[in-house]
C-alpha cells in the first residue's frame, strides 16, 4: 500500500512508545499516511509515569519544520507538546512562513501519570496566539478546564467550555469526555454552524496511555485525506476506540493502546 497522504507531526518524545510522537508516527502509518516529525522534547517515560523532559531548542525545531516541509509538503498538521513559550513562538513562526491546511492542535498539557509537560506563561500563550493558527483543537477534560476556566461535569459545560474556545478564537473544538464518569464516553465536536456530540461505549481498562496523541493524529490523517471535519472525527474515534479495546497489556501501569489494530498483514509476511 503506498500512503494516501503526508504529514508533519510536531510533538515530544516519549521514551515508552505508547504517546507523543512514537504514537503519532504508528497511528499515521496505520492509516496510510507518510509521517514526518519535528521533535520539541525529550521525555524519560514509562506506563508509570514521567521521570524527566528535556526541551530542544526553539530554533531547532523552527529548521525541522521548515527544512522538512520545503522539500516534502505536508497535507497535514499535528501539534502536540510545546514545553515553553519560545517553543510555541518557533512553531507559529513557522506556520506563519508556510500556508499549511488542516493542523490540529493537541494541547498536551499533563501526562497520563499526572506530571506537568507546559509551564503556566506558554499555556497563556497557548489559548491567546497559537489557537488562532489551527483548524482544530482536541483537549481533553482538564486541558479545556485549564484553558476556559469552566469546571466541567457534564456535556453542557462541555459544550460551553468549547464555545469559550470558539470565542477565543479557535475554527473547531473537539473536547475529548474520557475524564467525565458515565456508561457512555461523549466526545464533542463544536464549531459557528453546529455541535455534534459522539458517543462511544466506555471499555473498561487502565491501558489508555497515548489516546490523545492518537486521536488527533487520526484526525490529522483523514483530514490530510480530504475528509470533512465531522467525519474525520468521527473515524478517528472509531479507530481509537478499537485501538483501546485490543491493547496489548504492555507495562505495569498506564499501558498504551494498540496502533497496528488497523493492520492485517500479508500471506507473505505471516
Amino acid at each position: 500500500m503506498k500512503p494516501r497522504s503526508k504529514i508533519l507531526i510536531i510533538a515530544g518524545s516519549d521514551s515508552s512508545g505508547g504517546a507523543g510522537i512514537q504514537a503519532d508516527i504508528k497511528t499515521a502509518t496505520s492509516l496510510g499516511s507518510y509521517a514526518m516529525t519535528a521533535v520539541t522534547a525529550v521525555t524519560v517515560q514509562n506506563t508509570m509515569g514521567v521521570n524527566s523532559v528535556l526541551p530542544i531548542s526553539s530554533k531547532f525545531i523552527f529548521d525541522q519544520i521548515i527544512f522538512t516541509a520545503n522539500d516534502i509538503k505536508p497535507q497535514g498538521i499535528k501539534i502536540g507538546m510545546l514545553h515553553s513559550t519560545e517553543i510555541i513562538k518557533s512553531v507559529i513562526s513557522a506556520l506563519r512562513k508556510n500556508k499549511f491546511k488542516n493542523i490540529v492542535l493537541d494541547p498536551v498539557m499533563i501526562a497520563k501519570g499526572g506530571a506537568k509537560l507546559i509551564n503556566n506563561k506558554a499555556i497563556f500563550y497557548l489559548k491567546n496566539k497559537l489557537i488562532k493558527y489551527v483548524h482544530l483543537i482536541t483537549p481533553n477534560i482538564p486541558e479545556a478546564e485549564i484553558l476556559t476556566g469552566v469546571k466541567i461535569n457534564t456535556k453542557e459545560d462541555m459544550i460551553l467550555s468549547a464555545s469559550k474556545l470558539i470565542k477565543m478564537g479557535a475554527k473547531n473544538v473537539l473536547i475529548k469526555g474520557g475524564h467525565l464518569k458515565s456508561a457512555l464516553v461523549h466526545d464533542i465536536l463544536v464549531n459557528k454552524k453546529e455541535i455534534k456530540i459522539f458517543n462511544s461505549k466506555r471499555i473498561k481498562t487502565k491501558n489508555t496511555h497515548g489516546t490523545g496523541c492518537t486521536l488527533s493524529t487520526a484526525v490529522t490523517t483523514f483530514l490530510s485525506c480530504g475528509k470533512p471535519i465531522k467525519k474525520s472525527c468521527e473515524l478517528g474515534i472509531k479507530y481509537v476506540n478499537s485501538a483501546v479495546r485490543t491493547n496489548p497489556k504492555f507495562g505495569k501501569g498506564h499501558g498504551p493502546i494498540n496502533h497496528l489494530v488497523t493492520i492485517n498483514l500479508d500471506k507473505n509476511f505471516k
